[in-house]
């Protein structure tokens, strides 16, 4: 996988160590260097075991030229170690959703922003959304550009009230386009789960867990699934290979801990605990204004007992994004379920309650995080006058699907 190479990347490493890690015979290195126009690629195919080179070459060429020369590579990697592909090898080789370069990075940005993590500020999801759709533009057949603006508009719809936004419009066109998108069906998954339609959410978990059981969307995306039907061994399942496939995301670990600790399972929840904190940290130190890393890496450092370290993160991230609803709630989880700070989990959700959509409400009915405050007066209250505000303003409903 991508993001599991990634890991290597900038670093003088040991092939032979690398190849056995990774399990594989034979490890790709090189660089890429852009500069206007043009692309300079070089490429060594190191043999796993022995550590000599196979094959070495460097390359020249207009950015225009970019999917021709990535297939070019392609074949010489083929060729040099002696594989005849199959036809639907070569295909998945070449499969890149668009022949448009200029479509192709605007996803790439929308996809790279995505994985930044921020899903609790709604701005980050609107520029999201913004690139996609201008990659739609360039490219009205791009499924992959679809599905990712589907996924930030159900963030936006379901996670932030905005129910002028149309997200079931972009799952449909995505699967319309490529019914194989195993992408597209995790994005059916996210917005079904929503409307409390668990068993069709399943369903299309199913199929894109079968269409393309590596990728980062489609476990993450199966993992919520589960966690909503109370599968949690299953969710951890989910979560544990989200985990492995991106490597920069704090979340799927921060999941974890819920799940583990639900479980009884302390270790695993410390051990898990560790890995969100150290990713949130790389990604505060690249963006401060991160709510969602500032959110589980609090929620992170409360599971480890560092209680002064969560709440002057707690502290300093609410000075910064008072509004960002998503990270109140992970920091009263934490306070909550690790540090017993029932009044200070309280305060904080006493903001979120007052706001929030009823996607949201539905989800913290079920969220274990939040067992050991459930039965306080003052939660049955925030919680009750949720649902009246939501009963008699509809802020949360589901669009007509």
């Amino acid at each position: 996988a991508r993001n599991t190479a990634f890991q290597f990347k900038g670093k003088s490493v040991d092939v032979p160590q690398v190849a056995r890690q990774l399990r594989v015979s034979h490890v790709l290195e090189g660089s890429v260097r852009k500069a206007g126009g043009r692309v300079r690629i070089t490429a060594q195919l190191i043999d796993g075991t022995s550590g000599e080179h196979v094959w070495a070459e460097r390359y020249d060429r207009d950015l225009n030229d970019i999917f021709a020369l990535q297939d070019e590579i392609s074949e010489a990697i083929v060729r040099a170690l002696k594989l005849k592909l199959l036809p639907e090898e070569k295909k998945a080789i070449e499969r890149r959703g668009t022949d448009n370069v200029d479509a192709y990075d605007l996803y790439l940005m929308a996809r790279q922003l995505y994985f930044a993590g921020n899903r609790g500020d709604a701005r980050n999801l609107e520029v999201i959304i913004r690139l996609c759709r201008q990659a739609t533009e360039v490219d009205k057949a791009y499924a992959r550009a679809w599905a990712l603006m589907g996924l930030a508009q159900t963030y936006l719809r379901f996670s932030h009230g905005r129910q002028d936004i149309d997200s079931w419009a972009a799952v449909e066109r995505a699967l319309s386009l490529d019914p194989n998108l195993a992408e597209a069906h995790a994005l059916k998954a996210e917005h079904l789960r929503r409307e409390n339609r668990h068993q069709e959410a399943s369903k299309e978990i199913d199929t894109a867990l079968r269409l393309d059981p590596e990728c980062f969307e489609v476990n993450d995306a199966a993992a919520g699934v589960y966690f909503d039907q109370g599968r949690l061994e299953d969710a951890i399942r989910g979560w544990e290979k989200a985990t492995a496939l991106m490597e920069t995301d704090p979340t799927s670990p921060g999941m974890l801990v819920t799940c583990y600790t639900a479980l009884g399972d302390i270790e695993g929840a410390r051990r898990s605990a560790r890995l969100s904190l150290s990713r949130a940290e790389a990604a505060v130190a690249q963006d401060r204004s991160n709510g969602t890393a500032m959110g589980f890496g609090a929620a992170a450092l409360s599971t480890l007992g560092e209680a002064e370290r969560a709440k002057d993160w707690i502290r300093r991230a609410l000075l910064i994004d008072p509004e960002n609803l998503l990270m109140r709630y992970n920091f009263a989880c934490g306070l909550s379920a690790h540090l017993r700070d029932v009044d200070g989990a309280l305060d904080l959700l006493d903001v979120f309650f007052a706001k929030t959509t009823k996607a949201l409400v539905d989800y913290a009915k079920i969220d274990p995080d939040l067992n050991p405050i459930r039965e306080d007066p003052r939660f049955k209250a925030m919680m009750a006058a949720a649902e009246e505000r939501l009963a008699a303003d509809k802020t949360g409903s589901s669009p007509a699907s």
